[in-house]
């Protein structure tokens, strides 16, 4: 699924989608996706096909809803995983011809009517191992103050964020959650959240998002 395909006559299967490219005469190759169709004269590139951030129609957050809270204890830590929603970039050398969403595509208002913002919203359970799905984020949830802390939910900066991925999976960065004084700090490290994945963007942190409500 995800890395480099040839262009010649196949079926690719990603997620609830289907890509079909279908060889024609002169070295033409036919894209085909849903409604979308491209004509790609072939010259020995390959397509590839990339995880790219839930942006949707430009958000710049995604918010992830625990199924159930979690609760760390004072001057502790805990580590898990995530289900996350991502985007589908088809490229031809550094030129994307498509772009699309797999799944369902949700949002929700974080904050007040007054100032709040749009962003992607999922719902997600805790893991402690690392989930069978499509789209995965690892965080380190840490609580340095001297009392018991909850966590509902968490707001991810994802505008500009480096992915990773394998041939199966995409990954978010390494996300740190840090609940001071009641409002947790998070941080998109931008660091990959295991070796051996392959990269995607610059791999700059997006530190300090206040989650103020």
């Amino acid at each position: 699924m995800f890395g480099e395909h040839e262009l010649k006559t196949q079926f690719i299967k990603i997620a609830d989608k289907k890509v079909h490219l279908l060889e024609d005469k002169g070295g033409i190759v036919r894209y085909r996706r849903d409604e979308v169709e491209k004509i790609i004269k072939s010259n020995g590139e390959k397509l590839k096909i990339l995880p790219s951030p839930a942006v949707g129609y430009g958000v710049r957050l995604l918010m992830v809803k625990f199924r159930e809270p979690v609760v760390v204890p004072p001057q502790g830590s805990l580590i898990g995983y995530i289900e996350a929603p991502v985007e589908i970039d088809v490229k031809v050398g550094e030129l994307s011809i498509d772009h699309f969403i797999v799944g369902k595509e949700k949002y929700a208002l974080y904050g007040t009517l007054e100032a709040g913002v749009i962003c992607r919203y999922h719902v997600s359970s805790f893991h402690a191992e690392e989930p069978e799905s499509l789209g995965v984020v690892k965080l380190i949830v840490s609580n340095p103050s001297s009392e018991w802390k909850s966590l509902e939910k968490v707001i991810i900066p994802v505008k500009g964020s480096s992915m990773y991925y394998t041939e199966d999976k995409a990954y978010y960065p390494l996300l740190v959650v840090t609940i001071k004084n009641h409002i947790p700090e998070v941080n998109n490290t931008g660091k990959p959240p295991k070796e051996g994945l392959n990269s995607l963007g610059n791999q700059l942190s997006l530190p300090n998002f206040l989650m103020r409500w």
